[in-house]
């Protein structure tokens, strides 16, 4: 039986079938000593090469593994950065098979919940827009914020790339000074993800955010008391809440020990010592870099 080649290369935990569609159309793939096309299918028997190098296809499909990252502020989401930025992927965990995913994208300057998974397959179905996976964000916006405001935001707004509405906005408890009286807080959920559509939604009513934070994807919501920084593996019961919110069947196994799961005060301790000598790491390349860049 054949598949379409994007579909086995995700499968074999290289990317989403997004970013495999992209690989094809760029040449970078070959069946059979042939370049590939976007349509092509393949079978077991098919030579894959990709970049040249030739696929090993796993005969069984490696265990779905999904992390949970809480991304601060000034990582990108690209797996390397030409001028040296840090990114999400340096921190994560060594991978024997495949690699790591990111299930969709925060910019720079946003922070908060972001997951990777290394099946490609429940990573394209989390990011389709026809899945309609739910997104909630934190928001900090200055500026006059009325009823009308939130309405429009609700029923919707034109964006040079579509419509886009929140499906839900819940002011957060105020608190602060009065100089902070134009500084509020929301809790803001939407059912797809555009590039920095929260941002534009609040500035298409000349409301500026000026703090970010995704704090839930689907069924799955930040831990308070995971640092910036650090990373911890879903246990299986909140894989298969994912799988199944996409239509997948349930995941059998998992390399998460239960017992060891839990966010005690040794493990925080263990990560917040890990993510500082890690930062400290990269704040002494960035200075090396520097240094022989001015040489």
């Amino acid at each position: 039986m054949s598949e379409k080649l994007q579909k086995v290369l995700a499968n074999q935990g290289l990317g989403s079938r997004r970013e495999m569609e992209r690989w094809i159309q760029a040449g970078r793939v070959s069946v059979d000593g042939q370049v590939a096309t976007l349509g092509d299918r393949v079978d077991t028997t098919a030579q894959i090469r990709v970049d040249g190098h030739l696929l090993s296809r796993q005969v069984e499909k490696p265990v779905c593994r999904v992390l949970m990252y809480n991304k601060p502020e000034g990582e990108l989401c690209s797996r390397q950065d030409p001028e040296g930025r840090p990114t999400v992927f340096t921190r994560l965990p060594a991978i024997r098979v495949g690699r790591w995913i990111a299930v969709g994208r925060l910019d720079i300057n946003t922070s908060g919940l972001l997951l990777f998974t290394n099946d490609g397959e429940l990573a394209n179905r989390l990011m389709h827009p026809k899945c309609e996976i739910e997104r909630e964000y934190a928001v900090r916006v200055f500026g006059e914020v009325s009823g009308k405001t939130i309405n429009t935001l609700k029923k919707g707004v034109k964006l040079e790339d579509g419509d886009a509405r929140f499906l839900e906005i819940t002011p957060r408890s105020k608190g602060g000074s009065d100089d902070e009286s134009m500084n509020r807080w929301y809790n803001v959920t939407l059912a797809e993800g555009k590039n920095r559509e929260v941002r534009r939604l609040w500035e298409s009513q000349d409301v500026q955010v000026s703090r970010l934070m995704r704090v839930r994807y689907g069924r799955v919501e930040l831990e308070k008391r995971l640092p910036q920084g650090a990373w911890v593996e879903l246990p299986l019961e909140q894989v298969n809440g994912l799988r199944d919110l996409v239509q997948l069947p349930k995941e059998t196994e998992s390399l998460v020990d239960v017992r060891q799961s839990k966010l005690d005060h040794a493990r925080l301790t263990r990560m917040r010592r890990s993510v500082k000598k890690h930062r400290a790491r990269q704040n002494h390349q960035r200075s090396r870099n520097h240094s022989a860049g001015s040489d």
